[in-house]
């Protein structure tokens, strides 16, 4: 399973050494911040409004309790600088195949191009990855975010799906071949 990591592991970047570990929940303010420091969840509604701070602790509390997630963060002596979800998924596809999934990989806009995205994507393809006997690393990207596709594609990630989303309890178009 996915408790199988250890931590606290020490990563390098052109910045310096930083830790990874697994967020706790007085981490969330400094969670709440990382999504909010980044345009796109910005503008989706992640703007770390302590009217929001209930919603973003329960679903803390919930994912530090499911044995096949992990929310981890990067902090260097100061403050949390970076974070991730990693999701562990057992399938029938490719002969029974575990994935591993990586979400909502963020890294403090003061912090980006300073290798710290970089050490922990290794770190997952490295370490995570073979430690929970998982095959594939798989992960969704905005088609806003070029910047994001060019720095996995670097990193040896491969652009081989499309991905879709159905929003619940939201309007939306009709669906192809229905009435109004």
């Amino acid at each position: 399973m996915i408790d199988a990591l250890q931590f606290t592991v020490q990563l390098s970047s052109r910045s310096g050494s930083v830790t990874l570990r697994r967020a706790r929940l007085d981490d969330l303010a400094a969670l709440m911040a990382l999504l909010a420091d980044d345009p796109i969840s910005a503008a989706r509604g992640d703007q770390a409004d302590a009217a929001d701070t209930p919603a973003y602790a329960r679903a803390l509390a919930e994912l530090i309790e499911d044995p096949s997630n992990e929310i981890l963060l990067v902090a260097d002596d100061a403050r949390v600088v970076a974070t991730m979800q990693l999701t562990r998924i057992p399938g029938m596809a490719r002969r029974g195949s575990t994935r591993l999934l990586v979400e909502a990989v963020r890294v403090a806009a003061d912090q980006r191009s300073s290798g710290i995205g970089s050490a922990m994507m290794r770190w997952v393809t490295d370490v995570a990855a073979p430690t929970i006997g998982s095959s594939l690393v798989q992960l969704t990207s905005d088609e806003a975010r070029v910047d994001a596709h060019r720095f996995y594609e670097r990193l040896g990630f491969v652009g081989s799906h499309r991905g879709f989303k159905y929003p619940i309890g939201e309007a939306r178009p009709a669906r192809a071949g229905t009435r109004p």
